[in-house]
């Protein structure tokens, strides 16, 4: 009965959610697009990108904005999950914590990438703390990534959870790049304890 209530409600609320409504008119695969629309606006995130990397990347909201923004490039996106396919997006599906994906990801790479971007997060289990950790590592996962893959001008965009590890994340990012902004898009959900840090221009050095 809860759980029935629980699904009613959700409906309810994504009936009445404008970027869910927004999504539907503009062809997005997931109100998600209207995130990154507005980190892009913010940030110029996609400027001079020829080589995207969308982590975390289903149902394809991101790959879809990305694909309007890179005329002239490649754009790589990777899920665990089968993503219905995206024309002009080059698909992967696995675990990119598996270093055999990461490897098929860097086969693809003729150059570094320009954009790293990373939506991943967990399943969440309901207890907001054990969500933040998490979601947290994946995050640390893919600045690591980025790290290695990323041109030194390149930018880095992921899902961060306010919560115990955030400061830990904090100082792992300001360890590899010059700058760093943490925002929460207007689209982002109230309720939401998700924010995104956005990272550019890596430290020399490294």
């Amino acid at each position: 009965m809860k759980k029935n209530k629980i699904s009613k409600n959700w409906i309810n609320k994504q009936k009445k959610d404008f970027y869910v409504r927004r999504s539907k008119i503009d062809g997005y695969r997931s109100r998600a697009a209207y995130k990154l629309l507005e980190i892009d606006e913010k940030f110029k995130i996609f400027k001079n990108s020829k080589l995207v990397i969308d982590l975390g990347s289903a149902p394809g909201s991101w790959s879809q904005y990305s694909l309007k923004k890179v005329k002239k490039g490649k754009i790589i996106s990777i899920d665990l999950k089968k993503m219905e396919k995206i024309n002009g997006i080059v698909q992967l599906e696995g675990d990119f914590n598996d270093e055999k994906t990461k490897a098929k990801i860097i086969n693809l790479m003729k150059f570094k990438a320009d954009l790293i971007l990373s939506d991943m997060a967990v399943n969440t289990t309901g207890n907001k703390d054990i969500d933040s950790i998490y979601t947290g590592e994946l995050c640390k996962e893919a600045m690591l990534f980025s790290k290695k893959m990323l041109n030194k001008d390149g930018n880095f965009v992921s899902k961060i959870f306010m919560g115990s590890t955030f400061n830990e994340i904090l100082l792992e990012a300001k360890s590899i790049f010059q700058y760093i902004k943490v925002f929460k898009p207007k689209s982002s959900r109230k309720d939401s304890k998700e924010s995104f840090i956005i990272c550019k221009n890596l430290r020399s050095g490294l």
